[in-house]
Protein backbone atom coordinates (compact mmCIF):
# COMPACT_ATOMS: atom_id res chain seq x y z
CA UNK A 1 0.00 0.00 0.00
CA UNK A 2 2.63 2.51 0.41
CA UNK A 3 2.66 3.21 -3.36
CA UNK A 4 -0.79 4.23 -3.24
CA UNK A 5 -2.43 7.13 -2.09
CA UNK A 6 -4.36 6.75 1.64
CA UNK A 7 -8.05 6.59 1.16
CA UNK A 8 -10.87 6.96 3.86
CA UNK A 9 -11.22 2.22 3.61
CA UNK A 10 -7.28 2.45 3.78
CA UNK A 11 -7.63 4.59 6.69
CA UNK A 12 -10.64 2.67 8.26
CA UNK A 13 -8.22 -0.59 7.96
CA UNK A 14 -5.17 0.84 9.78
CA UNK A 15 -7.86 1.88 12.86
CA UNK A 16 -9.01 -1.50 13.07
CA UNK A 17 -5.44 -3.12 13.08
CA UNK A 18 -4.09 -0.57 15.63
CA UNK A 19 -7.08 0.30 17.82
CA UNK A 20 -5.85 -2.13 20.39
CA UNK A 21 -2.51 -0.53 20.39
CA UNK A 22 -3.78 3.03 21.07
CA UNK A 23 -4.99 4.90 24.40
CA UNK A 24 -8.91 5.61 23.10
CA UNK A 25 -8.47 9.28 23.24
CA UNK A 26 -11.31 11.10 24.32
CA UNK A 27 -12.37 15.06 23.21
CA UNK A 28 -12.98 17.46 25.97
CA UNK A 29 -15.03 20.17 25.52
CA UNK A 30 -13.41 23.87 26.30
CA UNK A 31 -15.67 25.83 28.12
CA UNK A 32 -12.73 28.74 28.09
CA UNK A 33 -12.49 28.82 24.37
CA UNK A 34 -16.07 28.07 23.53
CA UNK A 35 -17.02 31.34 25.71
CA UNK A 36 -13.90 33.14 23.97
CA UNK A 37 -15.16 32.54 20.62
CA UNK A 38 -18.68 31.62 20.98
CA UNK A 39 -17.92 28.79 19.04
CA UNK A 40 -18.64 24.70 20.83
CA UNK A 41 -14.80 24.17 21.37
CA UNK A 42 -13.64 20.58 21.54
CA UNK A 43 -10.02 19.34 22.22
CA UNK A 44 -8.71 16.13 20.68
CA UNK A 45 -6.48 15.14 23.32
CA UNK A 46 -3.21 13.38 21.67
CA UNK A 47 -1.03 13.88 24.40
CA UNK A 48 -2.37 10.87 26.37
CA UNK A 49 -1.34 8.49 23.43
CA UNK A 50 1.54 6.04 25.09
CA UNK A 51 4.13 8.30 23.92
CA UNK A 52 2.60 11.48 24.02
CA UNK A 53 2.03 12.48 20.95
CA UNK A 54 -0.38 11.31 17.46
CA UNK A 55 2.71 10.28 15.98
CA UNK A 56 2.31 6.85 17.52
CA UNK A 57 -0.13 6.07 15.19
CA UNK A 58 1.06 6.50 11.51
CA UNK A 59 3.81 4.16 13.11
CA UNK A 60 2.22 1.22 14.52
CA UNK A 61 0.55 0.98 11.01
CA UNK A 62 3.42 1.14 9.38
CA UNK A 63 5.50 -0.92 10.96
CA UNK A 64 2.30 -3.51 10.70
CA UNK A 65 2.64 -3.63 7.76
CA UNK A 66 6.33 -4.54 7.20
CA UNK A 67 7.10 -7.58 5.31
CA UNK A 68 8.97 -10.59 6.22
CA UNK A 69 12.08 -8.71 3.76
CA UNK A 70 11.35 -5.59 4.55
CA UNK A 71 11.83 -6.94 8.42
CA UNK A 72 14.59 -8.38 7.95
CA UNK A 73 16.84 -5.78 6.29
CA UNK A 74 16.12 -3.49 9.60
CA UNK A 75 14.26 -0.12 9.45
CA UNK A 76 15.65 3.57 9.91
CA UNK A 77 13.86 7.28 10.59
CA UNK A 78 14.75 10.54 11.45
CA UNK A 79 12.77 12.24 14.06
CA UNK A 80 12.48 15.62 16.15
CA UNK A 81 11.95 13.19 18.63
CA UNK A 82 7.64 11.93 18.84
CA UNK A 83 8.12 10.20 15.41
CA UNK A 84 10.64 8.38 16.93
CA UNK A 85 9.13 7.71 20.43
CA UNK A 86 6.24 6.44 18.00
CA UNK A 87 8.25 3.98 16.00
CA UNK A 88 10.09 2.97 18.66
CA UNK A 89 7.14 1.99 20.76
CA UNK A 90 5.53 -0.22 16.90
CA UNK A 91 9.21 -2.19 17.34
CA UNK A 92 8.44 -3.08 20.75
CA UNK A 93 4.64 -3.78 20.02
CA UNK A 94 5.06 -6.00 17.00
CA UNK A 95 8.40 -7.18 17.46
CA UNK A 96 10.52 -8.62 15.11
CA UNK A 97 12.83 -5.90 13.75
CA UNK A 98 15.70 -3.68 14.63
CA UNK A 99 15.31 -0.10 14.04
CA UNK A 100 17.98 2.73 14.31
CA UNK A 101 16.33 6.36 14.91
CA UNK A 102 18.17 9.47 13.99
CA UNK A 103 17.19 12.82 16.08
CA UNK A 104 19.35 16.12 16.43
CA UNK A 105 21.68 16.55 19.22
CA UNK A 106 19.43 19.55 20.26
CA UNK A 107 16.18 17.43 20.37
CA UNK A 108 14.08 17.91 23.82
CA UNK A 109 15.64 15.70 26.68
CA UNK A 110 12.00 15.03 27.92
CA UNK A 111 11.98 12.84 24.31
CA UNK A 112 15.32 11.60 24.47
CA UNK A 113 14.87 10.54 27.74
CA UNK A 114 11.76 8.14 26.65
CA UNK A 115 13.42 7.17 23.59
CA UNK A 116 15.96 5.50 25.66
CA UNK A 117 13.84 3.27 27.40
CA UNK A 118 12.77 1.76 23.76
CA UNK A 119 14.59 -1.47 22.32
CA UNK A 120 15.85 0.66 19.54
CA UNK A 121 19.60 1.88 18.44
CA UNK A 122 19.23 5.94 19.19
CA UNK A 123 21.59 8.58 16.88
CA UNK A 124 21.72 11.87 18.09
CA UNK A 125 23.58 13.80 15.06
CA UNK A 126 23.55 17.58 13.44
CA UNK A 127 21.57 20.17 14.86
CA UNK A 128 18.70 20.00 13.31
CA UNK A 129 15.51 17.70 11.92
CA UNK A 130 17.13 17.75 8.08
CA UNK A 131 20.67 17.16 9.31
CA UNK A 132 19.28 13.66 10.73
CA UNK A 133 17.34 12.80 8.30
CA UNK A 134 20.38 13.39 6.25
CA UNK A 135 21.99 11.04 8.41
CA UNK A 136 19.58 8.44 8.36
CA UNK A 137 19.26 8.55 4.60
CA UNK A 138 23.29 7.93 4.90
CA UNK A 139 23.01 4.69 7.25
CA UNK A 140 19.94 3.00 4.78
CA UNK A 141 22.35 3.64 1.87
CA UNK A 142 25.15 2.34 3.80
CA UNK A 143 23.10 -0.66 5.50
CA UNK A 144 20.23 -1.24 3.36
CA UNK A 145 17.62 -0.57 5.70
CA UNK A 146 14.69 0.25 5.12
CA UNK A 147 13.87 4.04 5.35
CA UNK A 148 10.74 5.30 6.88
CA UNK A 149 9.78 8.90 6.79
CA UNK A 150 8.16 10.94 9.50
CA UNK A 151 4.80 12.00 7.05
CA UNK A 152 5.21 11.09 3.70
CA UNK A 153 4.36 7.57 3.38
CA UNK A 154 0.95 6.29 2.82
CA UNK A 155 0.82 3.85 5.52
CA UNK A 156 1.55 6.28 8.16
CA UNK A 157 -0.89 9.29 6.54
CA UNK A 158 -3.37 6.09 6.90
CA UNK A 159 -2.58 6.06 10.30
CA UNK A 160 -2.31 9.45 11.46
CA UNK A 161 -6.10 9.81 9.54
CA UNK A 162 -7.64 7.53 11.97
CA UNK A 163 -7.55 10.82 14.40
CA UNK A 164 -9.85 12.54 11.69
CA UNK A 165 -12.21 9.02 11.75
CA UNK A 166 -12.50 9.25 15.52
CA UNK A 167 -13.55 12.70 15.52
CA UNK A 168 -15.92 11.98 13.11
CA UNK A 169 -18.03 8.90 15.08
CA UNK A 170 -17.76 11.43 17.84
CA UNK A 171 -18.56 14.89 16.76
CA UNK A 172 -20.20 13.76 13.11
CA UNK A 173 -21.59 17.62 13.47
CA UNK A 174 -17.91 19.22 13.70
CA UNK A 175 -17.87 22.35 11.60
CA UNK A 176 -14.14 23.25 11.37
CA UNK A 177 -10.71 21.16 12.36
CA UNK A 178 -7.64 23.15 13.45
CA UNK A 179 -4.39 21.06 13.04
CA UNK A 180 -0.74 21.26 13.87
CA UNK A 181 1.08 21.16 10.13
CA UNK A 182 4.99 20.36 9.71
CA UNK A 183 5.26 17.78 7.17
CA UNK A 184 1.77 16.87 6.87
CA UNK A 185 1.44 13.43 7.52
CA UNK A 186 -1.56 14.23 10.30
CA UNK A 187 -3.00 17.31 8.08
CA UNK A 188 -3.08 14.88 5.07
CA UNK A 189 -4.78 11.44 6.79
CA UNK A 190 -7.50 13.92 8.68
CA UNK A 191 -8.28 15.60 5.23
CA UNK A 192 -8.98 12.18 3.77
CA UNK A 193 -10.84 11.05 6.50
CA UNK A 194 -13.01 14.51 7.02
CA UNK A 195 -13.64 15.36 3.43
CA UNK A 196 -14.57 11.28 2.47
CA UNK A 197 -16.70 11.33 5.22
CA UNK A 198 -18.06 15.12 6.03
CA UNK A 199 -16.99 17.01 3.09
CA UNK A 200 -18.25 20.18 4.68
CA UNK A 201 -15.91 20.37 7.23
CA UNK A 202 -13.37 23.14 7.28
CA UNK A 203 -9.86 21.84 8.17
CA UNK A 204 -7.22 24.68 8.55
CA UNK A 205 -3.59 23.82 9.36
CA UNK A 206 -2.20 25.74 11.64
CA UNK A 207 2.01 25.91 11.40
CA UNK A 208 4.65 28.07 12.99
CA UNK A 209 6.08 31.25 10.81
CA UNK A 210 9.45 30.26 11.68
CA UNK A 211 9.11 27.51 9.25
CA UNK A 212 6.01 28.14 6.36
CA UNK A 213 6.70 25.09 4.28
CA UNK A 214 2.52 24.36 3.68
CA UNK A 215 1.26 27.86 3.05
CA UNK A 216 4.64 28.37 0.74
CA UNK A 217 3.89 24.86 -1.21
CA UNK A 218 0.09 25.82 -2.01
CA UNK A 219 0.65 29.55 -2.83
CA UNK A 220 3.49 28.37 -4.84
CA UNK A 221 2.02 25.15 -6.27
CA UNK A 222 5.11 22.80 -5.01
CA UNK A 223 6.37 20.69 -2.71
CA UNK A 224 8.98 22.00 -0.70
CA UNK A 225 10.68 19.77 1.39
CA UNK A 226 13.18 20.10 2.43
CA UNK A 227 12.37 23.64 3.65
CA UNK A 228 15.33 25.86 5.53
CA UNK A 229 13.06 26.98 8.27
CA UNK A 230 13.71 29.80 10.86
CA UNK A 231 14.16 28.86 14.89
CA UNK A 232 11.33 27.78 16.65
CA UNK A 233 9.89 26.31 19.89
CA UNK A 234 7.65 24.02 17.58
CA UNK A 235 10.39 21.93 16.74
CA UNK A 236 8.09 19.10 15.44
CA UNK A 237 6.49 21.13 12.86
CA UNK A 238 9.87 22.60 11.69
CA UNK A 239 10.97 21.42 8.31
CA UNK A 240 9.33 20.85 4.38
CA UNK A 241 6.22 19.77 3.58
CA UNK A 242 6.14 16.28 1.74
CA UNK A 243 5.15 15.51 -1.53
CA UNK A 244 2.13 13.28 -0.64
CA UNK A 245 0.22 15.55 1.90
CA UNK A 246 1.01 18.00 -0.90
CA UNK A 247 -0.89 16.15 -3.20
CA UNK A 248 -3.47 15.08 -1.05
CA UNK A 249 -4.12 18.26 0.63
CA UNK A 250 -4.02 21.02 -2.09
CA UNK A 251 -7.35 22.97 -2.73
CA UNK A 252 -8.96 21.42 0.22
CA UNK A 253 -7.30 23.03 3.04
CA UNK A 254 -5.94 26.08 4.60
CA UNK A 255 -2.99 27.55 6.25
CA UNK A 256 -2.62 30.04 8.83
CA UNK A 257 0.61 31.12 10.67
CA UNK A 258 1.56 31.35 14.67
CA UNK A 259 4.09 33.41 16.07
CA UNK A 260 6.79 32.76 18.65
CA UNK A 261 4.59 34.75 21.24
CA UNK A 262 1.06 33.28 20.13
CA UNK A 263 2.89 29.58 20.59
CA UNK A 264 3.89 30.34 24.08
CA UNK A 265 0.27 31.81 25.08
CA UNK A 266 -1.30 28.86 23.77
CA UNK A 267 1.02 27.14 25.96
CA UNK A 268 0.36 28.80 28.90
CA UNK A 269 -3.54 29.15 28.26
CA UNK A 270 -3.68 25.46 28.06
CA UNK A 271 -1.99 24.92 31.39
CA UNK A 272 -3.71 27.50 33.11
CA UNK A 273 -7.08 27.09 32.01
CA UNK A 274 -7.42 23.52 30.80
CA UNK A 275 -4.57 22.02 33.08
CA UNK A 276 -3.12 20.52 30.30
CA UNK A 277 0.47 20.51 29.56
CA UNK A 278 1.08 20.77 26.58
CA UNK A 279 4.47 21.03 23.80
CA UNK A 280 4.42 24.08 21.31
CA UNK A 281 3.76 22.03 18.31
CA UNK A 282 0.45 20.55 19.56
CA UNK A 283 -0.74 24.24 21.60
CA UNK A 284 -0.38 25.64 18.41
CA UNK A 285 -3.74 24.36 17.03
CA UNK A 286 -5.33 26.89 19.55
CA UNK A 287 -3.92 30.38 18.21
CA UNK A 288 -6.71 31.12 15.59
CA UNK A 289 -9.24 30.82 18.56
CA UNK A 290 -6.95 33.40 21.00
CA UNK A 291 -6.43 35.80 18.34
CA UNK A 292 -9.97 36.62 17.28
CA UNK A 293 -10.86 38.51 14.27
CA UNK A 294 -12.80 35.75 13.00
CA UNK A 295 -16.36 34.53 12.98
CA UNK A 296 -16.37 31.22 14.81
CA UNK A 297 -19.82 32.05 16.73
CA UNK A 298 -22.08 29.45 16.88
CA UNK A 299 -19.98 26.45 15.07
CA UNK A 300 -18.74 23.46 16.22
CA UNK A 301 -14.84 23.34 16.25
CA UNK A 302 -12.24 20.92 17.42
CA UNK A 303 -8.94 21.11 17.85
CA UNK A 304 -6.29 18.45 17.97
CA UNK A 305 -3.42 18.53 20.83
CA UNK A 306 -0.70 16.52 19.01
CA UNK A 307 1.43 15.61 21.62
CA UNK A 308 2.82 16.49 25.47
CA UNK A 309 6.21 16.20 25.53
CA UNK A 310 6.97 19.19 26.78
CA UNK A 311 10.32 19.93 28.23
CA UNK A 312 10.37 21.11 31.45
CA UNK A 313 12.81 23.93 31.41
CA UNK A 314 10.84 25.60 28.06
CA UNK A 315 7.63 24.85 30.47
CA UNK A 316 9.57 27.27 32.81
CA UNK A 317 10.57 29.73 30.81
CA UNK A 318 7.02 30.49 28.85
CA UNK A 319 5.59 30.70 32.33
CA UNK A 320 7.96 33.43 33.64
CA UNK A 321 7.58 35.23 30.13
CA UNK A 322 3.97 35.23 29.86
CA UNK A 323 3.30 35.53 32.89
CA UNK A 324 4.88 38.91 32.78
CA UNK A 325 3.55 40.26 29.99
Amino acid sequence: MSDLLPTAVSIYQAHTRIRPYISAVPLRRSSYLSDLTGADVWLKLENLQPTGSFKVRGALHKIARLTAVQKARGIVTASAGNHGLGVAYAVQTWGGVRADIFVPSNAPQTKVRKLRRFPITLHQTGDSYEAAHEAAAVFAAQTGALEISAYDDADVIAGQGTIGLEIVQERPQVDSILVPVGGGGMLAGITVALKTLHPACEIVGVQPQASPAALLSFQDDVAYDPYNHEPTLADGLAGGFGRLPFALTRGRVQVELASEAELRRAIYMLLTEEQLLIEPSGAISIVPLLRGGQDWQGKTVICVLSGGNLDVALLRTIINEVAHE
